[in-house]
Order: structure tokens, then sequence, then C-alpha cells
């Protein structure tokens, strides 16, 4: 456990020029580095229903009946830890337990989050992949002490071609990029550009 750092969701942002399209920003506080992970648009509302409490959606959605079903076996996550960056991928897996029994279960990124919210699980991930991929996102006032806990889940073709496209610049005007994504709050382009980067020397 020594080299895994804590994270907290932070925020989610719906970005308006793609549809479906959201960022989940994880904030790790002692670094200040955020990791935003683009996920979906069902992702993206079962997280969001976790975090407001006051909504209730009539009819148990997908991570609900999940943990509805854990609860009735008795089943508890106990952590979630994204463990592995591979070409703009996240990979994470739950440590679960049943009757002092412990397993590992791998799971997307996006669903092992939105589980942990409702396991009250704490999520972590490793030293070398927020140093990696994080990025510093400067916030508003009080909003950088708030912890409420972006890899791409899922890539769509728009993605894919967004990135084809990026291969024409220099690892210079990419970064630069990046900056003024940041800079306009546009997290998911942030995301994506972060990707090629790594993907060309590993750094940023």
């Amino acid at each position: 456990m020594d080299d895994l750092v804590h994270l907290f969701v932070k925020r989610i942002s719906y970005n308006q020029s793609q549809n479906d399209a959201f960022v989940l920003i994880m904030h790790e506080l002692e670094s200040d580095l955020k990791l935003p992970i683009v996920i979906g648009a069902f992702e993206a509302q079962s997280i969001a229903l976790e975090l407001e409490k006051n909504i209730v959606p009539p009819r148990p959605l997908t991570h609900d009946l999940f943990k509805i079903m854990a609860n009735a076996f008795n089943i508890q996550v106990l952590r979630v830890v994204i463990h592995r960056l591979e070409e703009g991928i996240f990979y994470s897996n739950m440590l679960c337990v049943q009757y002092g029994e412990e397993r590992l279960i791998d799971a997307r990124t996006s669903d092992a989050i939105a589980l942990a919210l409702r396991f009250n699980a704490p999520i972590y991930t490793y030293k070398q992949i927020i140093e990696k991929a994080g990025i510093y996102i400067p916030l508003v006032g009080d909003e950088r002490h708030q912890a409420v806990s972006p890899s791409l889940d899922g890539v769509s073709e728009e993605e894919d071609a967004m990135r084809d496209a990026y291969s024409k610049f220099s690892l210079s005007e990419l970064k630069k990029m990046l900056n003024e994504c940041i800079e306009n709050e546009d997290y998911e382009m942030a995301a994506l550009l972060r990707d090629e980067i790594l993907k060309r020397d590993g750094t940023f």
C-alpha cells in the first residue's frame, strides 16, 4: 500500500463539443494533481446520482442492483485500485470479501468507481500512474479543498479520429494545446491530448 495514493471524486464535467461525453475528475490531495477520466453518459449519471443523495431513481440502476445483490450475499467491496494505464486506457480492480474470503475482480474504471461510492470504499491508484497521467487543473476558491473522489474508459470512433489528427502536431505543440484546454476547462480534450503525449515520450 506504500506506493498507492488515495483518489477522491472531484466533479463530473460535461463537454459541450461532443454528445454524451463526460469527464470524471479524480483528485489526489497530496500532489494536487487531477486524473481526468472520460466516461459514458450512463456511468456519469450513475456516479452523479450516488453523489447527490437527494435524488433517488424510481427503480434501481445497474450499479444499485449490484449492491443490493452483493448485500444479499454478504459481499463487500473493500477498495478499488486503478492499477494500470495502457494506450490511454485505465484498468481497475475491486477487492471484494465474502465471509472472510477476499477476491480481486477486474472492472471498467467507471463501473469500479460507481460501485466504490455505493460501498463507501476508498479509491486508489499508484504513484507512478498519477505522476505520469495526472494534470494540474487550477480550481477556484475553496473548491481546491473539497474532496467529493481523465484514461479513456470507452473510446468512440470520433475520439479515434481526433487522436489521428493529433499525429501531425509536434510534442511542443501538443503540450501548448494541452495547457490551453486546461485553461478553457475542456478536460475531455485535455485527456486525449495527454494520452497522445504519453504515447510519444511518456512525459508532459
